[in-house]
């Protein structure tokens, strides 16, 4: 018996030595930071505990190219911003994409502290290839003078983006007086499934997609009443812009919208048409969202 006591007083000692001698042998240790030592870094393009990563990839097109969210910001009111769903059709919505990141990096202090902002500048990267081709970033000088834009409107398999979502889906779309394909399925396409499964995980706060072109801002709704929250930010953004407000985009009739997807998902969503196929109209969206941060910025 009293050999067994030995050897757990013995056992007991060794653990108590070890601890406070060698902690950095236990599960969860970390050691100590040294007067004047600099913490260590955390390595680029990873997330710590409470930051996520400056920019991840969140699905691939037909073709293999990345669809990227970029986020700035740390607060819990994400806003989601995306261009480019038309491709090389509209490739000036994925230059005021582009715009928008820049002016956050410069001026980070612009985001509240309670918002966050995410911008998906090229959700049709394989479209825009086709009108542009030029992988990633790219400038309006880089579009061919000859350049058929019409044909960059779609996906690699002919599939307008913008009828492939589940509100009034259709496999046959209208394009104004074209018929256009909305896919085999309501998010059979992997740009479209993409946000789908980005939006599902992450639940942004707001939506705003960028569209050209007809010059207007225009409010969500799937066969229901248009969210409060929708038509407040709607007419902010009109007033902000100098962009005519809309509660309805009824030029014709379209199915399979995103934005009419959001908001039979109970996310406030806008859709924002620049003037032309062209212009970036930088100053114009510039004023739009900061009305939108205005609006979701806390009171201090």
């Amino acid at each position: 018996m009293k050999t067994i006591l030995t050897v757990i007083v013995l056992i007991a000692l060794i653990a108590v030595g070890a601890y406070f001698f060698a902690p950095q042998y236990f599960p969860g240790y970390t050691p100590p930071i040294a007067e004047n030592q600099e913490p260590p870094l955390v390595p680029q393009g990873q997330a710590t505990t409470t930051e996520r990563a400056a920019n991840e990839v969140i699905g691939q097109s037909v073709e293999g190219r990345d669809i990227t969210a970029y986020h700035f910001g740390t607060g819990d009111t994400d806003l989601l911003f995306v261009g480019g769903i038309h491709g090389g059709y509209s490739w000036n919505t994925a230059l005021v994409s582009y715009e928008l990141m820049d002016y956050l990096e410069a001026n980070p202090e612009k985001i509240p502290t309670n918002v966050s902002i995410t911008v998906i500048p090229a959700l049709n990267p394989d479209g825009l290839y086709e009108v542009v081709k030029k992988e990633g970033r790219f400038e309006a000088r880089d579009i061919p003078s000859n350049a058929d834009t019409v044909v960059g409107r779609f996906n690699a398999r002919d599939v307008d983006l913008n009828r492939n979502f589940d509100c009034d889906w259709k496999a046959s779309g209208t394009w104004q007086s074209r018929a256009v394909s909305g896919g085999s399925a309501a998010f059979s396409e992997p740009e479209s499934m993409a946000i789908k499964t980005y939006i599902e995980a992450n639940e942004p706060s707001a939506v705003v997609v960028y569209y050209s072109a007809a010059g207007g801002v225009f409010a969500s709704n799937c066969h229901s009443d248009v969210l409060p929250e929708t038509l407040e930010l709607t007419n902010e953004y009109a007033e902000a812009s100098g962009y005519k407000a809309y509660e309805e985009f009824d030029f014709y009739s379209i199915t399979g919208d995103m934005v009419n997807w959001l908001a039979k998902e109970g996310i406030p969503a806008i859709s924002v048409l620049l003037t032309n196929h062209t212009n970036v109209e930088w100053a114009e969206n510039q004023a739009g969202i900061e009305a939108l941060l205005a609006h979701y910025a806390e009171a201090e």
